[in-house]
């Protein structure tokens, strides 16, 4: 019961930040009680429905755990194994020129714990919503260092060379259009979030490099 008062607790603070407030309320869960047992049996602390009640209260009663790749070393982010090409990715993501970087991906991809079509997704994904001015020149550089992957990064740079000039024709029209764009846009994040779902990736961090929504996402999720 008190996990379910604190479930419509923290929907009630929800509705109110969706109605534009920018702090939490404070919600007050509150039991009223007129059951055959008196007093009322049962621990209206939350925390005491958890198996470790201390060690729930030492999580959710403190700051929650951080992991800030932004200020993290590279050479650290790489023995993270499967999840260091991503943070790299993350880390990165909005440099103008990722030749800095050529080294750390390349040891993280040679390391074997990406496939090549979760390689050809991340870094679709990389180059498609990052701020890299010369994404042609730094898969061209990658390539160098990954031979056995050069088929792979050269295609992706292929078909990001086709999408720039259609997005150049696009941006000739007129502004009446800029609906579609969006939509667009919008689809390909879709298509992106569903792909990095079936490749496993987790669902929050989906969410979190697309923008999309847990709503947009659950449909992908079936």
């Amino acid at each position: 019961m008190a996990f379910r008062l604190m479930r419509y607790a923290i929907a009630a603070m929800q509705r109110h930040l969706d109605a534009g407030h920018k702090t939490l309320p404070l919600v007050v869960p509150m039991l009223f009680y007129h059951g055959a047992t008196s007093p009322y049996p049962f621990s209206l602390n939350w925390l005491d429905e958890f198996a470790d009640p201390q060690l729930a209260k030492t999580l959710y009663g403190c700051p929650f755990p951080l992991i800030d790749v932004t200020v993290m070393p590279d050479d650290d982010i790489v023995q993270h194994r499967r999840v260091a090409l991503l943070e790299l990715m993350q880390k990165h993501i909005r440099q103008r020129d990722l030749s800095g970087i050529t080294e750390s991906l390349a040891a993280v991809v040679m390391l074997g714990y990406t496939n090549r079509r979760q390689l050809r997704m991340l870094f679709h994904y990389m180059l498609q919503y990052g701020n890299t001015a010369e994404p042609g020149v730094f898969l061209r550089r990658l390539a160098r260092r990954l031979p056995q992957y050069e088929e792979t990064l050269m295609s992706i740079a292929q078909k990001l060379k086709q999408e720039g000039r259609q997005q150049g024709r696009l941006e000739g029209r007129e502004e009446g259009h800029l609906e579609g764009l969006q939509e667009g846009s919008r689809r390909e994040a879709l298509r992106i979030a569903g792909s990095m779902l079936q490749n496993g990736l987790d669902k929050e961090m989906v969410q979190k490099i697309t923008g999309l929504s847990a709503d947009e996402l659950q449909p992908l999720c079936g």
